[in-house]
Formats: C-alpha cells, sequence, structure tokens
C-alpha cells in the first residue's frame, strides 16, 4: 500500500491512479485479510484520544485542592498535639478531618467517573456503520475500522466514515455544514481537479462526518482518523487554550484567603491565651496547642469541599433530566454567569427542516401553514380558484423533480435534501396535488448539479402513455428557459413584463430570507420521451416560485426572550446567507427587523478596533469561517463578557473550546465538538441552555448561601474563643479553686462537635435549596464579582461577633463574677454557652438562605433543612444530657430554665438577621428610585 504516493492532494490525482496506488480494485475492493491487516497497520478510523487517566492519579488528583491541603495540615498539627498529650485515646480531631477529606476525595471520583461514563455512552450512540466492498461483494461495517483502500458505496442517508476520493457519482450531494459551515448541499463530480483548491470546492472528494443527501457514488478510502480533515481541525483543539471556570478562579482565592486567616487566627489565639494565662506547664502548652489547632478546624469550613462537590452533582443530575450532560461539575455555575450566548443557526436556533410557506403563481400568492416535516397544514387565506390550480400544479412538479422520501415511524422523518422534502410535505397541505403526484410514474431524470442548477423528472400518468417533463431549480435559470407561463386552465406567452414580475417576486421573497425555487413543466413528444436528458429542458411552461425557510424553534424564541430578560445576550453566527440569518435572527427575536449582519468577508475588512466595536453592535454574523467565530469570542471575552459558544458542526469546535462554556448538540454534533465542550444537550433544544442559565444561578446562588452560613458561623465559634481568652476576667470566666489556672469558654471538642453537628449537614439542605426569588430577572455577575464581596464579608463578620457575643453573656449570666453575676459552676456556665453557640448557628442557618427576604418568607419550601436542623438539636440534647457523652465532650444536666435561657439568647440571631435585612432592603429600594 503506497498511500504516500498521494501526497496531500487526492483531488488532483485521477481517481484510478488512487485507486492503483492503494493497491486496491474498484470493483472487487479489498479482501478481509488485507483490510485486517491494514487496520492493524493504521490502526483504528478514530479521531486521537487523550491516553487514559490512571485510577490512581485520577484519586490522587483529589486531593490536590487547596482546601485539601489546609484540612491535611490541620490534621498533622491535631496528630502532633495529640502525641504529646500522651497518645492516649483516640485523635477525634484527625480521625474527622481525615474522615472528611476521604470522603470529599470518593464524591469527586465517583462524579467525575460518572459523567465520564455519561459521555462515553452518549459517543457509543453516534457509532455509525458504513457500506463497503470487500471481496467482491457489499457489506456493512463499523466506520472505526474503515481503512486506505477501502471503496465506500454511497446512498441518501449514508454518513461518510471516511476521507475518500469519488470513483464515480450520479447525482450526488453531500450536506457538509459539519465541516464548512455552509446549510446548502455540495453536489460532487468526480472529475479531477488542481492541487490546492479550497476544502468547500473539493468536489470530488468526500469527507469524514459529513453525510449524503442525495444521489449514489462510490469512492476509495484515502485518509482515515487523525488523517481526516475532521482530524486536522481536532489537531487545533490542542493549540486553543481552555479558560478555568469562574467557580475555579473563586474557590482559589477563598482558599487562599482562608489559608491566611487560619494561620492568623491560630497565632494570635495562641499567643493570647500564653500571655494571658501564662502556660508554665507541659499541660498547659498542650491545652494552648490543641486551642489552636481546633480554631484552625473551626475557621476552615472543612465540610466545604464535600458540600461545593454534592451540589454541583445535584445539578449535574438535574440538568441531565432536563437533557443537559455537564462534563464538568463547576460547569453548571459558569453557565448561570453567562452574558452572552453566541449559536450557530441551523439546527439550534432552527429545527433543520425545511418548511415550504409560499407559492407564487400568474394569478396570485398562497400561503400554507404549518413548520417542518408535519404534514399538518393548510392553505390560510382564500385564494382564489385560478390561483389554487397553479399552484397544485407548481407544487405537483416540485413533488415529482424529487429525490426525498418522507415517512413516519414514530414521528416524521426524510430521507434526502431538506429542500426537497419540504414539496413533499406541502403537496398534503393543498387539497388533491399528493393525488396528482401518486398519478404519475417515474420515467427518466436530468440530476441536479450545481453548474445547471435544475433538475427535471419525467412522469407518465397512469392509464396514458404522454409523458410530461417536471423541472425546478433556481427560479433565474428555469425562467430562462421557458417560453410560456400557466395561467388558471390556460397557457399563455411568457412576455417581458410577466419576466420581470418573476423577477421582483423572486427579489422580495429572497429580501424575505425565503429559499426561493420555481417551477415548470412541458409535454414530451414521442421522440423526446425517448431519452430524457438536458436537450429538453426548454420551451417549458412556467408554474409558479414557491418560497421555503427553515422555521425557527418556537421553543428557542421563547428561551431567548427569557434570556434577554436575565441580561444575557444571544448572537447568532451562522454559515448561512446574511440575509437569511437576519431574517431569522429577527423572528427570533434576537434583533430588530432590518438590523444588519456581517459576513466573513465583511469582518476580514475590519481592523481590530473596528472588530471589536463591531462585536458589541452587531448580533447576526454570517458566512463566517471558523477562525471568524473564535475571533468574536476572543473579542466578546476581551470585553469582560462570559462567553456561552453552542454548535454542532466540526467548525464549531475550537470556538467551543476557548469560549468560557461550549456547548454541543448531542444528536447532530460530531465526536470533536462534544470533546470539545462542557455540556451537551441531548435533545438538540435550545431551550435547554436557558433552563441550565437558570439553574446554574440558582447552584450559585446556593454557594453563597452556605458559604455565608459556614464562615459566620465558624466566625461565632473564633469569636467565642477569642474573645473569650482576652475578656476572661470581665465575664467571670476562671477555674474556681485556681484563678490562676487556664479557663477556656470551650473545649476544643466543644468546638469539634460543634463543627460536626452545624456545619455539614445545614449547609449541604442550603446547597439544594429553591430558588430565592425570580433568578431570571436579574442581570449576570460580572466575572470578576466574587463569591465573598465586601458585602458578604460584611455580613459573615457582623454575624459572627454577634453569635459569639449571645455565646459569651451567655457564659456570664451564669458564672459568679463577671459583668452579671450568676451562681452556677463553670461546667454549667460553659455548657449553656456550649448549647447557646450551637442553636444560635442553628437559627443561623435559616437567617443565610437569602441575603433580602426574610427567614419567615417561604420557611417551609426547604425540608431538608429542617430536618438537618431538628437532628442537631436532638444531638445537641443528647450531648448535654447522657452521661457517656458528657463524660466526652466535658458537659453537664442542664435544667429547663438554663435551656430557656440558651434558646432565648441564640435567637437574637435571627432577630438580628431580621433588622439587617430589613436595611438592605431599604437601601435597594432607595437605589432603585
Amino acid at each position: 500500500m503506497t498511500t504516500a504516493a498521494l501526497g496531500n492532494s487526492p483531488e488532483a490525482t485521477e481517481a484510478a491512479e488512487v485507486a492503483a496506488a492503494l493497491e486496491v480494485d474498484p470493483d472487487k475492493g479489498l479482501n478481509s485479510d488485507e483490510a485486517a491487516r491494514r487496520l492493524a497497520e493504521s490502526g483504528p478510523n478514530e479521531l486521537r484520544a487523550s491516553p487514559p487517566e490512571p485510577t490512581w492519579r485520577k484519586v490522587l488528583r483529589q486531593f490536590q485542592e487547596p482546601l485539601v491541603y489546609l484540612l491535611l495540615v490541620a490534621m498533622v498539627i491535631s496528630l502532633a498535639a495529640w502525641f504529646v498529650e500522651g497518645a492516649t485515646g483516640a485523635p477525634i480531631d484527625a480521625i474527622v478531618i481525615a474522615a472528611i477529606v476521604i470522603a470529599n476525595a470518593a464524591i469527586g471520583y465517583v462524579q467525575e467517573s460518572r459523567a465520564a461514563d455519561a459521555v462515553a455512552a452518549l459517543q457509543r450512540m453516534t457509532t455509525v456503520n458504513s457500506t463497503v466492498v470487500r471481496d467482491g461483494s457489499q457489506r456493512s461495517v463499523p466506520s472505526s475500522e474503515l481503512v486506505p483502500g477501502d471503496v465506500l458505496v454511497l446512498a441518501e442517508g449514508d454518513a461518510v466514515g471516511a476521507d475518500a476520493r469519488l470513483l464515480t457519482a450520479t447525482g450526488l450531494r453531500v450536506q457538509e455544514a459539519s465541516l464548512t459551515g455552509e446549510s446548502e448541499a455540495s453536489t460532487k463530480n468526480p472529475a479531477t481537479l488542481a492541487a490546492g483548491i479550497a476544502l468547500g470546492d473539493r468536489a470530488n472528494m468526500v469527507f469524514k462526518g459529513t453525510s449524503v443527501v442525495q444521489g449514489v457514488g462510490r469512492a476509495v478510502v484515502s485518509a482515515t482518523g487523525m488523517g481526516t480533515q475532521m482530524g486536522s481541525i481536532a489537531e487545533m483543539l490542542d493549540e486553543t487554550e481552555a479558560d478555568p471556570s469562574p467557580l475555579d478562579r473563586e474557590i482559589e482565592q477563598v482558599s487562599k484567603m482562608l489559608g491566611i486567616l487560619v494561620l492568623g487566627i491560630a497565632v494570635v489565639v495562641m499567643a493570647a491565651l500564653v500571655l494571658v494565662n501564662g502556660a508554665d506547664t507541659t499541660e498547659e502548652l498542650v491545652t494552648v496547642l490543641l486551642m489552636g489547632v481546633s480554631l484552625a478546624v473551626a475557621a476552615v469550613p472543612e465540610g466545604l469541599p464535600a458540600i461545593l462537590s454534592l451540589v454541583l452533582a445535584v445539578g449535574v443530575r438535574t440538568l441531565a433530566g432536563h437533557n443537559a450532560l455537564m462534563k464538568e461539575l463547576h460547569s453548571v455555575e459558569t453557565l448561570g454567569a453567562a452574558s452572552v450566548i453566541c449559536s450557530d443557526k441551523t439546527g439550534t436556533l432552527t429545527r433543520n427542516e425545511m418548511t415550504l410557506r409560499t407559492v407564487v403563481t400568474a394569478s396570485g400568492e398562497l400561503d400554507l401553514s404549518g413548520t417542518g416535516y408535519d404534514p399538518d397544514g393548510k392553505v390560510t387565506g382564500e385564494p382564489d380558484d385560478a390561483t389554487l390550480r397553479e399552484a397544485r400544479m407548481a407544487l405537483t412538479a416540485g413533488s415529482i423533480a424529487n429525490d426525498a422520501q418522507l415517512r413516519k415511524d414514530e414521528s416524521w422523518e426524510i430521507q434526502g435534501d431538506p429542500t426537497e422534502a419540504a414539496f413533499l410535505v406541502a403537496q398534503h397541505k393543498l387539497e388533491g396535488t399528493a393525488d396528482r403526484v401518486r398519478a404519475y410514474g417515474r420515467e427518466g431524470e436530468v440530476p441536479f448539479t450545481s453548474e445547471r442548477k435544475l433538475m427535471s423528472v419525467g412522469g407518465r400518468e397512469a392509464g396514458t402513455d404522454a409523458i410530461r417533463l417536471f423541472s425546478k431549480g433556481a427560479p433565474d435559470v428555469l425562467l430562462a428557459e421557458c417560453d410560456s407561463i400557466q395561467v388558471g386552465d390556460a397557457v399563455e406567452e411568457m412576455d417581458e413584463a410577466r419576466r420581470e414580475g418573476i423577477r421582483a417576486t423572486v427579489e422580495q421573497l429572497a429580501a424575505q430570507g425565503y429559499r426561493t425555487l420555481g417551477t415548470a413543466f412541458r409535454d414530451l413528444s414521442e421522440e423526446d420521451a425517448a431519452v430524457i436528458d438536458d436537450a429538453d429542458e426548454h420551451a417549458l411552461v412556467w408554474l409558479g416560485v414557491v418560497g421555503i425557510i427553515d422555521p425557527p424553534r418556537t421553543e428557542a424564541a421563547n428561551a431567548i426572550r427569557e434570556a434577554h430578560r436575565a441580561g444575557i445576550r444571544t448572537i447568532m453566527i451562522t454559515g448561512d446567507h446574511p440575509v437569511t440569518a437576519a431574517r431569522i435572527a429577527s423572528d427570533l427575536g434576537i434583533v430588530e427587523e432590518g438590523a444588519r449582519a456581517l459576513s466573513g468577508n465583511e469582518l476580514d475588512a475590519l481592523s481590530d478596533e473596528e472588530f471589536q466595536q463591531a462585536t458589541r453592535d452587531v448580533s447576526v454574523f454570517a458566512r463566517v469561517a471558523p477562525k471568524h467565530k473564535l475571533r468574536i469570542v476572543d473579542a466578546l471575552q476581551a470585553d469582560d463578557q462570559l462567553v456561552a459558544m453552542t454548535g454542532d458542526g466540526v467548525n464549531d469546535a475550537p470556538a467551543l473550546k476557548s469560549a468560557d462554556i461550549g456547548v454541543a448538540m448531542g444528536i447532530t454534533g460530531t465526536e470533536v465538538t462534544k470533546e470539545a465542550s462542557e455540556m451537551i444537550l441531548a435533545d438538540d433544544n435550545y431551550a435547554t441552555i436557558v433552563t441550565a442559565v437558570r439553574l446554574g444561578r440558582g447552584v450559585y446562588d446556593n454557594i453563597r448561601k452556605f458559604l455565608r452560613y459556614l464562615l459566620s458561623s465558624n466566625m461565632g465559634e473564633v469569636a467565642t474563643v477569642f474573645f473569650g481568652v482576652l475578656l476572661a476576667g470581665f465575664i467571670g470566666l476562671a477555674v474556681p479553686d485556681d484563678p490562676s489556672a487556664m479557663a477556656v469558654p470551650l473545649l476544643a471538642t466543644q468546638i469539634l462537635w460543634i463543627n460536626l453537628v452545624t456545619d455539614s449537614g445545614p449547609a449541604l439542605a442550603m446547597g439544594v435549596d429553591p430558588e430565592d426569588g425570580d433568578v431570571m430577572g436579574r442581570p449576570p455577575r460580572h466575572p470578576s464579582e466574587r463569591i465573598l464581596n465586601r458585602s458578604m464579608w460584611l455580613q459573615i463578620i457582623s454575624m459572627g461577633l454577634v453569635m459569639g457575643t449571645v455565646t459569651l453573656l451567655t457564659i456570664d449570666i451564669f458564672l459568679p463574677g463577671g459583668l452579671v453575676g450568676g451562681s452556677d459552676s463553670l461546667e454549667v456556665a460553659r455548657t449553656a454557652g456550649f448549647t447557646t453557640l450551637v442553636f444560635a448557628q442553628l437559627f443561623n442557618a435559616f437567617n443565610s438562605r437569602s441575603e433580602f427576604h426574610s427567614a419567615f418568607s417561604r420557611p417551609f419550601d426547604n425540608k431538608w433543612l429542617w430536618l438537618t436542623v431538628l437532628l442537631a438539636a436532638a444531638l445537641q440534647f443528647a450531648v448535654v444530657e447522657l452521661p457517656f457523652l458528657q463524660v466526652a465532650f466535658g458537659t453537664t444536666h442542664l435544667d429547663a430554665a438554663h435551656w430557656l435561657a440558651a434558646l432565648g439568647m441564640a435567637s437574637i440571631v435571627l432577630w438580628y438577621g431580621e433588622l439587617a435585612k430589613l436595611g438592605r432592603r431599604a437601601r435597594a429600594r432607595a437605589r432603585n428610585r
């Protein structure tokens, strides 16, 4: 096999020479043994995939998070303190931290594995077979097993499995939109071409990832796998740098801040303990060290990585239920922050179902209702009899001069060219047309070619010997072959005035975004009917011109309106004609009627500054190449826009990867686009994107909720210990029998208990909290906006100080001395303060559900929060009242008065939160005036 002899230009080599170079007989194909040998030599006909990541590396990667590093450091310090203390009992702090770290790693590993399995399953669903000639006969083989030299047998509806040089072609047309961006099918011809011709003009080649819409042909495979044109575009992806998600950047910033906070708090508290109380013995030094470690644990929300993973995983599962598959957990939130959605047109914003909407004949115009391939539609308005008769003849001609097929399985489907299928659908909407079509038998064909722009079919009416030639094609070309026109039941001469009127009609339809086709007929003489060829396409009778449009998705229009309401701009980027693109964009509500559409050629003529301004002002880009899509995305990102890019074709893939989030189509999308994307739409439905935006915003809000809760609660623990140590003398905090001994407001084990009981459960419940108000009624957040902004930090710090204050006041109330004299022991006062802090954090959970709305609005719509709060309350009662837990956590029995006092003091947190929200709502109203 001498594939090197082909060079890089099989299109410039005679077909017979290509076959000879590949050592294959075009009539017999390869034999099975040779095909197997070549498969072993060249490898599977697949795009190169990254080497699979080893399991051990996947597991290790779960521990490579900044917050996990902090937890591991805290665990090491805790173990050291335990060892210095004598290594008695179990190192509870270290065990709990280790368990949380391991649980987080397991959750992350399982979720990533599930996402990868789902993507692999989706890719397996797109596997196709190819028909080849082997051992002298046709057979179907998996496209992944195609090898150079295989002879492909192409027919309508086939997916082209590899790049191949055409040997023969009869009326062969191939849809190459996934590769070139052109929505019009490309007409193929095996004639040899010049070397170096543009990809879209290589009429003697077929390419992997494209599909046959008409005709038949044979081709010899010249390239497979990464050697194909699709493979060369896949190479581009390796040169396109993918940006981290906003959430990745935010978590990294939070981690850095928390690292500084942990070190500072631990050092300051330990220094304060030594300065205030002294540390003259080893036991006291261990106490200081253990308190520092405990505060480090308290300051770090150790449940954050696990809670974050679980919340994102819930979002992924919810999206999967709405036909959207997220490949990365953090991408859920990223899409929620999108400010611009750049969308392909064909099949994404439109249904990719050509619909014949209007027929214009000599006597008038007839409009048809309905969209897509479902023939459920009818004539609208009240056309006169002459118009109905002429339109019936026009649709009959277009339906007979036709190679498409329309059939119904579970739904209406077509095989062949969508434009031709539009006639087959339309014939059922005009009464009597389908019967006329069935009355004719096919008696020869003159195939469509891009040079002629015409197609004709001879039809013999049942019960007669007469043959009528039905023609359809480009209106200007077909009109030139007509010398008469159908007017009612009569055929009249085509004069110049009528020609000008038809040309004006065509221009008007084109300006409205319609694709136009003309239809005509001619009764053939017996001599002409003997051999039907292009010589018969003259002296035709003009029937009419039809307007065909690819209808917008109804749900896409609604989704675009919802996106606009949410402050999200939609940009259409397509390879279609600018006029058609502008019309579709107007119908969908992307732009106002008459808005400008820029073409790729116009973009090339712009300077960098003009290009940047164009991306701000123009929302429809047509006739664009892959480089234009990349440049548009980059320009928008340079304007601080967070860009989502949708697409289905290979030409979309580099832009999908460069965008902040790429959205690939699951049905029509190619393997390359799915690999480049972060999200795959299983139903190719644009409306699913808006659902993802809404869910993504809800996920982001919930992340802020549990961060607000976790950090303010942990701040309350830190404030309690820090100010309790500094103000011990003022609140009477001392050991009764030894005033010089070290006394702390909370024990290390109690701090750990608070973390276990109040952190993860309520925080996780807030992670699945229902949406807080109308999330789509606000603009997208700016990419530079931090999760923990200035306002949120003020809320966290102020709430933490309130919790610390009510806890220390509770201790002071029951201790003798201090600001408020009491009569209880240190154990009772500490237990009451401990209980107050636990319940203060539980009250804080309800506060943290919203920054503005009252905790008493929608109080019962999160059952999981109530369950976790009630469970935490029950556990706190147990740790205070059960003897064996009293020993473990240094607590003692509280009577009813102590319990009521603790609950009353803890509820101050709730009332403070309500007053703070009241003030924020008032300020918001003042700003909006």
